[in-house]
């Protein structure tokens, strides 16, 4: 392959702790967006919601995300900002306090809205500081760096259903204590980036780049398998708790633990999914993630509860297992724009969720839940097009 570029970690040693630092804040910053999914039964009840009126509530969230991730990584790649990680925090924990005393149906959105620019904030500052404390373990940085957010994501509903549920909306301004907590590791960890980056900085790039064509073929490959992964992701967590509900006629609990193991699973496959990419390839990974899932998610409409719990955690290892690769490549793409590239594909995951998110629940409206899961069940057939990627994501040394 290639020598590393100034943007990465390669040449230092990995920094354990700092992945460790950031992962457990990307889990923090994770618990606040999975919770406002997992409260959207508590808030249907209270506020007579529809489903389109619960899926704008995602839309507010990611859109906001995906809007400005992009725009805060390019800019960030110019003139690096670490320490702005604790400021995007912050703006999580006021749309989390939002959420749990918001007395309108337009307060829920603003609250919605503003985690989403919290999320706009953290995810490219932090995904380069993973690349930064990677020591050249670029798929197993990410995948450490992601861990902390789909294990924030599959807990996000256990705690919804045990404390928001039982103890009411208000509950929720509890979580605003982890996203303070979060604010102050993210300051230390920016005060280290900034000495790291620095020092990477002065290194020469040897890099040498694929042809620009190819370049902007890849990225746009990769953006679909990433729009295929995240429609099928939009379609569980805003939905699979109602399907699990008026399929089997479970409670708010019983169907946010099967929410719970769709999202455990996601956190175990994206762990996996960076290690094996460094390992055998990002592109192999890639390869087995989204085509290997289609065999599960064509059955899981059809099966009973007990297989329907299996299957939903099998969907969520095989999925996530492709995003750590995806990031890593289309990063191995684009030399020296770390922060746009991770804003780019956290920030489409996010928009694509949400515009997901509101045309499903149309379609739930007038066609029924489970119109949406046979439908979602041949997105993975799109990953067919992996077979237009280069074989390595740079030109060979």
């Amino acid at each position: 392959m290639t020598a590393a570029g100034p943007s990465t970690g390669k040449g230092q040693g990995t920094a354990w702790g700092i992945l460790g630092a950031i992962s457990l804040c990307h889990m923090a910053n994770d618990v606040m967006q999975s919770m406002l999914a997992a409260i959207y039964p508590l808030l249907q009840a209270e506020f007579s919601l529809t489903y389109a009126q619960i899926g704008v509530l995602t839309l507010a969230f990611q859109v906001t995300a995906s809007l400005l991730q992009p725009l805060i990584g390019a800019a960030t790649d110019r003139h690096p900002q670490p320490r702005s990680l604790p400021f995007g925090m912050g703006s999580t924990l006021i749309g989390v306090l939002l959420l749990a005393f918001a007395p309108t149906y337009g307060m829920l959105l603003a609250g919605a809205a503003l985690i989403g620019i919290g999320s706009a904030v953290f995810h490219p500052e932090s995904s380069r500081v993973a690349r930064l404390a990677s020591g050249g373990r670029y798929g197993t940085a990410q995948s450490v760096f992601q861990v902390g957010g789909n294990a924030g994501t599959a807990l996000g509903p256990l705690l919804a259903a045990f404390i928001v549920v039982p103890l009411g909306r208000p509950a929720a301004a509890w979580f605003a204590v982890a996203a303070a907590l979060g604010a102050a590791v993210l300051w230390h960890v920016g005060q280290w980036a900034e000495t790291r980056r620095r020092a990477v900085a002065a290194w020469p790039d040897t890099a040498l780049r694929l042809p620009r064509v190819t370049v902007l073929r890849a990225i746009t490959v990769l953006a679909i398998l990433t729009f295929t992964k995240n429609i099928y992701s939009a379609a569980m967590t805003s939905y699979f708790t109602f399907f699990t509900i008026e399929k089997f006629g479970l409670g708010p609990q019983g169907a946010q633990i099967m929410l719970f193991l769709f999202l455990a699973g996601m956190a175990v496959g994206v762990l996996m999914g960076g290690m094996l990419g460094d390992r055998v390839g990002p592109l192999t990974v890639i390869w087995v993630s989204i085509l290997g899932v289609l065999p599960f998610t064509l059955l899981l409409p059809h099966a009973g509860l007990y297989a329907t719990g299996a299957l939903a955690a099998v969907i969520g290892l095989i999925f996530a297992s492709a995003f750590p690769a995806i990031v890593v490549f289309a990063q191995e793409l684009v030399p020296g724009r770390t922060g746009m590239i991770a804003g780019l594909f956290f920030g489409f995951s996010f928009g694509m969720g949400g515009i997901s998110a509101a045309a499903l629940g149309v379609l739930a409206d007038a066609r029924g839940i489970e119109t949406v899961f046979r439908l979602t069940a041949f997105l993975p057939l799109l990953g067919l097009l992996t077979v237009l990627l280069p074989r390595h994501p740079r030109a060979a040394g």
